[in-house]
């Protein structure tokens, strides 16, 4: 009995990064991903062996199921959100959403095109996800769905177009990035709003999710004179004294001040062209975790 669950929990384990990461794609939320991910094992726990002849398609049909039915309901739920509505981060250096070497990878768990994936019925985004960020074909996705293949490259074209967005045109190495952040961030904390004026397009774009839980604006921060007085602001009465390190965020460089907040800029031909940043503690417990581990401390959340 005993080698039979541990043989059942070998073969589970090797597939749950890969559950993690199409069930964060699928939802935005590493707490939800995670819970979801556990709800597939209990139902792997409980199935007929017999019933499954690839462990690896049964579990992808699963957890994209569960995150159908979820999505359903966390649509309801983001509608009553307090203020603009951010993706859990996730620190990705480690593989936690799993190989990300090229562009399109990085792309397909970056904050700008989950966010952008909010606009997407349920099982668009599935198919979307699936066919994007782990190049499933279409036949595999129309049997995971139960939909015809046909009906899955439409939806598939349909959600292509709605999260089309330009691609950045600059986008520099981690160091080059470090040193123009280091810029930005000596011209806010000296309050010299027309140095830090310079360093952003005339449409930038700040948007911070505070959820209600903690002070935050509570809509999108539009042109260069009103975030550069934001930023300026926010630096000094939020996050002045807390430790500042750089990681790695949802597949690009990022801010994290203290375990308090995460901000993450956006570059367009060496210019300041967005900033996102998330303060709503909630939104920050799997990160915090990330952190305690790679510390070797136990997590806070």
């Amino acid at each position: 009995m005993s080698t039979h669950l541990t043989a059942t929990d070998a073969v589970f384990e090797e597939h749950r990064r890969r559950m993690f990461a199409v069930a964060y794609r699928m939802l935005g939320s590493a707490t939800e991903a995670e819970d979801t991910v556990q709800e597939a094992y209990l139902r792997w726990a409980s199935a007929d062996r017999g019933d499954v002849g690839h462990p690896g398609a049964w579990l992808a049909k699963v957890v994209t199921n569960l995150c159908l039915n979820q999505l359903t309901s966390a649509r309801a739920r983001r509608e009553e959100y307090v203020g603009p509505w951010l993706p859990e981060p996730v620190l990705t250096a480690d593989g936690t959403l799993g190989p990300l070497e090229s562009a399109e990878q990085r792309e397909s768990v970056s904050m700008a095109l989950l966010v952008l994936m909010e606009q997407l019925t349920p099982v668009e985004r599935a198919v979307y996800v699936l066919r994007e960020a782990f190049a499933y074909g279409h036949r595999e996705i129309a049997a995971l769905l139960d939909l015809s293949e046909a009906n899955c490259r439409q939806l598939y074209r349909r959600a292509a177009r709605r999260v089309e967005a330009p691609r950045p045109r600059f986008r520099p190495d981690p160091a080059q990035w470090q040193g123009l952040v280091d810029t930005f961030m000596s011209a806010a904390r000296s309050g010299d709003v027309s140095r830090l004026e310079s360093m952003l397009t005339a449409d930038v774009r700040y948007v911070s999710d505070g959820g209600g839980v903690v002070n935050a604006a509570r809509r999108p921060i539009l042109g260069r004179d009103k975030v550069a007085r934001f930023a300026i602001g926010a630096l000094g009465k939020y996050v002045a004294g807390l430790p500042v390190t750089f990681a790695e965020v949802n597949g690009a460089p990022a801010l994290l001040f203290g375990e308090a907040a995460l901000l993450l800029v956006e570059f367009e031909d060496g210019l300041v062209s967005g900033m996102r940043t998330v303060v709503n503690p909630e939104k920050l417990c799997f990160l915090r975790r990330q952190l305690s581990r790679s510390r070797g401390l136990s997590g806070p959340c």
